[in-house]
């Protein structure tokens, strides 16, 4: 066991796709009698509440565009970088690791500045803007995919692939057999689009499994994530078709869902491609073309190789390029079974107890 002095800073903030990873490591590194305390900024502070964290310290950070703008978010991670070598100087801290995204970068550099032990990790299959500034500097780059763009030269042979961290009840998907359909049987469709839903994948999904050939269309259960302004038609469209339906802005159960349905539609984030490997889920994402660096296309890449997903890039999705992939996918079970092993094999169900090893590490190798 780990001796309870040790300190580890968290720092990530600004979403759900930081914050979560870098919750999974909290309760982690917790575990094995570590103090852990989450640097963060004002838009992380409101997932605090259930964060493991001994101690929270919000820290000043922004960025920018345009030159005002830029000196503006420079003066506030220079304010914000002060204050984590404060905390640091008055707590302690053994090892800071941070999850991208300019809210990690304060506490990031000022363990740097103060020679400290220090870890960032990526969530996409490409790195980030503040981590690949600082890839080079700290002790180790942790990626969640195999296939990590933009990485600096001096790094990116280094990389060590630890996988994205999930929520434990999707991670608890991971033990569950997946049971393609039977014969004749239901066949669940689990449609997702992010938090708030995708217009494309609200508007264009229910015209393509409403355009099914009848024997695969009168099995259908669907369960569709979508936009406010979509709901209504989206219903309209599956009622007049037949199909047995749910259709919501947001699902609060998505890892009973996740476990019930034989197939998912959605987008490629990095959280959403991590979960369906976990739960060895076969998938049709559709990449997000406005991501930054076309990240979601190299997110979906590691299971579209293994067979495990089929890709449509967004400018070629409609209803018919839909039609043309599902309908023989949910012809044959036994597509479906072997997408779902594919899933399996590429998942990485361990990857914050990775993590972890790897801060305990980078704290051991420079204090002993």
């Amino acid at each position: 066991m780990t001796s309870p002095s040790r300190v580890c800073v968290v720092a990530a903030g600004g979403t759900g796709g930081h914050m979560f990873p870098a919750q999974a490591l909290a309760k982690v590194m917790a575990s094995r009698g570590w103090k852990v305390i989450l640097a963060t900024d004002k838009r992380g502070q409101k997932y605090a509440q259930d964060f493991p964290a001994q101690k929270v310290v919000p820290l000043h950070a922004a960025t920018g565009t345009g030159p005002v703008g830029m000196i503006k978010a420079g003066f506030a991670i220079i304010k914000g970088v002060a204050q984590a070598s404060t905390t640091f100087k008055n707590i302690g801290c053994d090892v800071v690791v941070g999850f991208g995204g300019y809210p990690s970068a304060p506490a990031l550099t000022a363990a740097l500045a103060t020679r400290r032990a220090t870890v960032i990790h990526e969530q996409n299959a490409v790195l980030g803007k503040t981590n690949r500034f600082l890839a080079a500097s700290v002790d180790y780059v942790a990626a969640a995919f195999p296939n990590v763009g933009r990485a600096p030269k001096s790094v990116a042979d280094a990389i060590h692939v630890v996988g994205n961290p999930v929520r434990p009840d999707i991670r608890a998907l991971f033990d569950r057999a997946y049971k393609a359909p039977k014969d004749n049987g239901p066949i669940r469709i689990l449609v997702t689009g992010g938090s708030q839903g995708a217009r494309i994948l609200s508007e264009e999904t229910p015209k393509a499994l409403a355009a099914l050939p009848a024997d695969i269309r009168s099995r259908l259960v669907v369960s569709q994530q979508a936009r406010f302004e979509n709901i209504a038609t989206a219903k309209k469209i599956y009622a007049e078709a037949g199909i047995q339906a749910e259709v919501e802005q947001f699902f609060d159960d998505m890892a009973k869902r996740l476990s019930d349905a034989h197939l998912v539609i959605g987008r490629a984030g990095a959280s959403t491609c991590s979960e369906l490997a976990v739960a060895a889920m076969p998938s049709v994402l559709v990449p997000l073309k406005i991501a930054t660096d076309d990240h979601q296309t190299l997110n979906a890449a590691v299971l579209v190789d293994a067979g495990a997903a089929r890709r449509i890039a967004e400018d070629d999705f409609s209803a018919a390029a839909l039609v043309d992939v599902l309908a023989p996918i949910l012809a044959e079970p036994k597509t479906l079974q072997s997408m779902s092993d594919a899933a399996r094999g590429v998942a990485i169900v361990d990857a914050a107890e990775r993590l972890a090893d790897l801060a305990e590490a980078a704290a051991a190798a420079r204090y002993g």
